[in-house]
């Protein structure tokens, strides 16, 4: 198995390092979503320590997009995004206070939806 695991992660790491600015930005909605459908399941089964962790790992993933928003370039756009962002957070600290596994499950089918708008951006840098 850690034969296995060497080619993929070097495949992984060179994605990221070669990785558009947009085709980032898809792999971080990739991550945060894998993180935060493990937090679902995860609270849905009572594993609090699983829960915690993929909650965490999906939140900073989300900590990340939204401090590097560029209001600059962005302008509208990158204030929409602000709200969206903040509102997921506000959602996922509602689910962990509540243990509101729906919750979670909202962000993450809005944060899908913007995944695929953005990699139609990254499909376009390409």
């Amino acid at each position: 198995m850690a034969a296995y695991a060497a080619p993929q992660q070097s495949y992984a790491s060179n994605d990221i390092l070669t990785a558009s600015p947009g085709r980032l930005v898809v792999l971080l909605y990739d991550g945060a979503g894998r993180f935060l459908r493990q937090a679902s399941a995860a609270m849905r089964a009572n594993n609090i320590a699983r829960t915690n962790t993929a909650l965490q790992r999906g939140e900073a993933i989300i900590a990340e997009l939204l401090s590097t928003l560029d209001y600059d370039k962005g302008g509208e756009i990158a204030t929409s995004l602000r709200d969206l962002y903040l509102f997921f957070q506000s959602q996922l600290r509602e689910a962990r206070l509540n243990k509101d596994a729906d919750k979670i499950d909202t962000v993450v089918d809005m944060m899908g939806e913007l995944r695929d708008s953005w990699a139609q951006i990254a499909g376009r840098e390409a």
